[in-house]
């Protein structure tokens, strides 16, 4: 049997679909994609026994059906600088010899029976749906996904935690010392319950899904999931457990308020980090009328840098520390031209919102832990 297909298409769904395979894999077929030809569409599947991406592509032309699987580095690695041209690729079925033909030349690959390719296990509690935006689902998990953890023994909080209420949905993602929760408003839900997406299926997420009105579905039930966007379908095992109250560790009423440009900021806090102790990236920040101090020192190699902002800030003057690593990383998410911190004591959590026109449709919050400021020392 035969197919045609376009190069840059089946490239582009070839490196999609890696995104979802392990680096190591205890079944070895797994390190493969597998390819069915149906009638007039290709189906493109990789998994890692866990996970599942699907994409269906159209074929210019096709003669005969088949399934079988290639080494996904194999077919990858001679596709990836082709030129827009049709590929033809041809099946022996009795030898799995799979040759590949473009204007330039072909090459030759073996293919493998598709038989062993385990297959995703369905649903079979009650299924719950919901529909979203791709820029939604896509916006929530990213900006959520650098906040969550790596602790195994605390698996629940490695993903992105979704949140679903009547009348709002919730991305939260948090590792203890950092804390993100992404809020779009006057969404109307049958639905109130939560799930845990699992990080590396937020990172193909994130990868994946355009930023658009493209609608996306999601199914599941208390183990399993499905999301499904256009041509692309992602099945995977949900993370279990109960998700820890973020709310309560959120300040209500932090008295301090500082608007600051963002860009000014962040490129300030990443000076002044090269000179912190870096083991901590203790950066303080020291708030008076009208201006922002920021300060890092390294005492065990005697340097330090600081920098003054102006800002927008009528207070009392205040002092505190915090990772430049973290300010930075939140500074990055965050999109506006200005950022409002709003802050407590020195003993109290920080928190950073995007000044924007958009809060009756979405709020925006990322928290973070303050560090203890020690004069003399490089501590935390």
């Amino acid at each position: 049997m035969n197919f045609t297909v376009s190069s840059s298409a089946i490239s582009s769904r070839f490196a999609a679909a890696s995104k979802v395979q392990a680096s190591k894999n205890m079944i070895p077929i797994l390190d493969s994609f597998l390819l069915e030809v149906k009638g007039d569409t290709l189906i493109i599947t990789a998994s890692d026994s866990e996970k599942y991406l699907t994409s269906t592509l159209p074929l210019i032309s096709a003669n005969g059906e088949a399934r079988f699987c290639v080494a996904a580095k194999t077919i990858m690695e001679p596709l990836k600088d082709l030129p827009e041209q049709p590929l033809t690729f041809d099946l022996n079925t009795d030898t799995f010899s799979l040759k590949c033909s473009h204007s330039c030349g072909s090459f030759v690959i073996v293919a493998q029976d598709a038989n062993p390719y385990p297959e995703p296990v369905d649903m079979t509690g009650e299924i719950k749906k919901l529909t979203f935006t791709s820029a939604e689902l896509a916006n929530g998990v990213s900006r959520c996904l650098f906040a969550t953890g790596n602790d195994e023994i605390r698996l629940v909080m490695t993903g992105v935690y979704l949140d679903i209420k009547a009348d709002e949905l919730v991305f939260a993602g948090t590792d203890g010392r950092r804390l993100v929760r992404n809020t779009l408003k006057g969404k109307t839900n049958d639905l109130v319950c939560g799930l845990v997406l699992p990080k590396k299926v937020c990172s193909v997420l994130k990868t994946l899904l355009p930023k658009d009105d493209t609608t996306v579905e999601l199914e599941f039930d208390n183990e399993r999931a499905r999301i499904v966007s256009g041509d692309m379908e992602l099945r995977f095992t949900l993370i279990e457990g109960r998700y820890p109250n973020y709310n309560s560790v959120i300040p209500v009423g932090n008295p301090y308020e500082v608007i600051v440009d963002r860009q000014a900021f962040a490129s300030a806090v990443k000076r002044v980090s090269a000179f912190s102790n870096q083991s901590s990236m203790l950066v303080r920040l020291e708030l008076s009328d009208g201006n922002i101090h920021i300060s890092g020192h390294d005492y065990d190699n005697a340097t330090s840098a600081e920098e003054h902002l102006c800002c927008d800030y009528h207070g009392n003057p205040i002092s505190i520390g915090f990772s430049g690593q973290f300010l930075l990383e939140i500074a990055s998410m965050l999109e506006t031209p200005s950022i409002k911190l709003e802050l407590g004591d020195s003993s109290r959590p920080g928190v950073i919102r995007p000044v924007t026109d958009n809060a009756d449709k979405e709020d925006l919050l990322m928290l973070i832990m303050p560090m203890r400021v020690e004069e003399n020392m490089g501590g935390y």
